[in-house]
């Protein structure tokens, strides 16, 4: 069996050993049924600013005909206030029947499978269903060979300073990084050419969503008789940092708990998110410098407020802003809607954000998808 700690740098570096997307197979529930499995979400502000994207693609080929699949849009004055909520449930009864409620009076129904969109009958929003290619980009070989090289020095004592963060060597650090970006030793290629899952596509109105405010949280679950199997806001947090130092029973069952909880019940994730974060601050070669360290705490909280603000695991978009262009631009205090369009390089931001603080502290090589997309024309993928 790997060791616990070694166990837990393989979820840091790797979202699965088999991972399709930066958010699926996490729990036993959700590997029974890959068509209530969330890939990835996705939420932004039109570029005429009138209207929230939303995208949430699901790992099977087809959708369950007993399961909700829902976006929760929390609206505030400003980050991280929000006074209002607005849910998005939809059931597909059939292939060529969906039925959506956006709020309390918005509704679409009908057969969501048009590229051009299923409208609602007020026209203030419109729905696709179907299979598309996938926008998430990942070179998870070279992924995997890094983790192998950091995992054998773990293995064979590196130190870590009194917050846990590991002082690698400046040869460990640069033979991990470029594993990281090489794929077989060659260059990167994106493990998740071609794979088409299954895609839910909305626009709706702002004035659906922003009750509260123009500062939107997104998140998304999908439910089966009224139980959670799946949630997503991030890409990467519910995988990629909710590592568990104990037996696989055990790690199944922490997962399942995290699913089955809400941004605002997920205070219990803080410790072990922190933990993570200490991991993931040493992969640049440097300690200290990762997004939101508070290098005055003392060692044991210096990575507490960025594991509150990930355990609450919300998309925020400014819909103020039509300008998108930075992942977490909404929680570094930048003029941008932040959120997730399709172009984000989002797993290289994610953890560059981890490891130092800055968008490009590591990259696993693989900078844009196979295929185009497009974050204005419906829909999108």
């Amino acid at each position: 069996m790997m060791p616990a700690r070694l166990a837990l740098a393989a979820a840091l570096l790797l979202p699965s050993a088999f991972t399709a997307a930066s958010d699926h197979l996490d729990s036993p529930k959700v590997i029974a049924d890959p068509r209530v499995d969330i890939g990835d979400i996705y939420a932004w502000t039109s570029a005429d600013g009138r209207r929230l994207n939303l995208v949430m693609t699901i790992v099977g080929h087809a959708l369950d005909k007993n399961a909700e699949y829902a976006f929760h849009i929390d609206s505030g004055p400003r980050f991280p206030d929000t006074t209002a909520r607005t849910d998005i449930v939809c059931r597909f009864p059939s292939k060529t029947q969906a039925d959506c409620l956006i709020g309390r009076d918005e509704t679409i129904h009908g057969d969501p499978g048009r590229l051009a969109g299923l409208a609602s009958a007020s026209g203030r929003s419109r729905l696709f269903a179907g299979l598309r290619d996938d926008p998430f980009f990942n070179n998870v070989k070279g992924s995997r060979a890094a983790f192998d090289l950091a995992a054998a020095a773990l293995r064979q004592g590196v130190p870590r300073d009194a917050a846990g963060c590991p002082a690698y060597t400046p040869k460990q650090t640069a033979a991990i990084l470029d594993q990281w970006r090489h794929t077989d030793g060659g260059p990167a290629r994106n493990f998740l050419a071609g794979w088409t899952p299954m895609a839910i596509v909305l626009e709706v109105d702002l004035g659906l969503v922003d009750r509260g405010g123009p500062v939107l949280a997104v998140w998304a679950d999908t439910r089966v008789d009224d139980v959670r199997i799946d949630r997503m806001g991030r890409p990467l947090t519910g995988n990629g940092l909710l590592a568990h130092l104990g037996s696989d029973e055990e790690a199944d069952a922490y997962k399942l708990r995290y699913n089955a909880a809400t941004p605002g019940t997920a205070a219990e994730f803080v410790p072990v998110i922190a933990r993570s974060l200490a991991l993931y601050d040493g992969y640049d070669g440097r300690c200290g410098n990762q997004l939101m360290i508070d290098a005055d705490a003392p060692p044991g909280q210096r990575y507490l407020p960025l594991a509150r603000l990930l355990a609450d695991d919300r998309l925020w978009v400014d819909s103020a802003v039509a300008t998108c262009t930075q992942l977490f631009g909404v929680e570094l205090g930048l003029h941008d809607c932040g959120g997730r369009t399709l172009h984000y390089d989002a797993v290289n931001v994610y953890r560059s954000l981890l490891a130092g603080g800055t968008n490009d502290a590591v990259t696993d090589g693989v900078r844009a998808d196979d295929q185009p997309h497009s974050d204005t024309v419906f829909p999108f993928l």
